[in-house]
């Protein structure tokens, strides 16, 4: 398959983890800048359209535009999204025999939740989601499915609220529906709020602005949208590959430039 073609099967992607859609375009976009380099800009720029809470999506590209060799951009980035530690550095932190509370099928939490055991689930149903994952979690661990009403209840016992971010950065997550209503609920009744951030998905200030303007242009209405913002005063703690640190710093720890022509989108 043309690595254009490649690309655009990438594009067509709906609701896969975005770790895992960033290394399939990183493949893609390696053989592009093989084949076609002049390809690279508009390539990249339809990505991040396609995908625009996809923080790993914005990070890649931004490291390959900027990168004197794409191809070897695009192939470490690869290699970093794979090698991706946070599972393991949030299974290590949380607190033995604790409740979380999460929404939806958060990957990376989902991963770190199956290696603990000895930890109480609350799965938030949003959609068929929370019912996959409660039914991946519940053989192995203590698991409740709560239903979209319960999300408020549910914050105020669990011992943590567990939210994924699909990108963050200085001004807060984006994540799955319902994330907002939960931390803002655990924030008033003392829970901590713990954002779970894997590799690429923490953006430098410049392109977290333009990736909140692309959603805020998109002509939907808020409560139609298949993600949310939670803002940065909601979160405690981020978990990351390099671990647990404090809300700011985990929120500030973007490790690409921000790319100009990523700024502004495809006309």
């Amino acid at each position: 398959m043309h690595p254009v073609e490649r690309l655009r099967h990438v594009a067509r992607v709906e609701g896969a983890d975005p770790g895992l859609v960033a290394r399939e375009a990183a493949s893609a976009i390696a053989a592009l800048a093989r084949e076609d380099p002049t390809g690279l800009l508009p390539g990249c720029r339809r990505l991040v359209e396609r995908h625009v809470a996809n923080g790993p999506l914005w990070w890649l590209s931004a490291r390959v535009l900027s990168s004197p060799d794409p191809r070897d951009a695009a192939r470490e980035a690869a290699a970093a999204l794979e090698a991706d530690r946070t599972a393991d550095r949030l299974a290590a932190a949380l607190p033995d025999d604790t409740c979380v509370l999460v929404v939806g099928w958060p990957d990376l939490a989902a991963e770190a939740l199956a290696r603990r055991g000895d930890i109480e689930v609350l799965v938030v149903e949003s959609g068929m989601e929370g019912h996959g994952l409660a039914r991946r979690l519940g053989a192995d661990s203590d698991v409740a499915l709560v239903p979209d009403r319960g999300i408020g209840a549910a914050a105020t016992v669990a011992g943590i609220v567990l939210l994924e971010a699909g990108a963050a950065g200085p001004g807060g997550i984006v994540a799955a529906p319902g994330s907002h209503a939960s931390a803002a609920v655990a924030r008033q009744a003392g829970v901590p709020v713990w954002a779970v951030t894997g590799v690429g998905r923490v953006l430098p200030d410049a392109l977290w602005s333009a990736l909140l303007a692309r959603l805020d242009g998109s002509g939907l209405e808020p409560w139609d949208r298949d993600t949310e913002l939670v803002p940065a005063e909601l979160i405690d703690t981020v978990v990351g590959p390099d671990g647990a640190v404090a809300a700011a710093d985990g929120l500030a720890a973007s490790t690409c430039p921000a790319v100009a022509e990523l700024l502004r989108p495809t006309v």
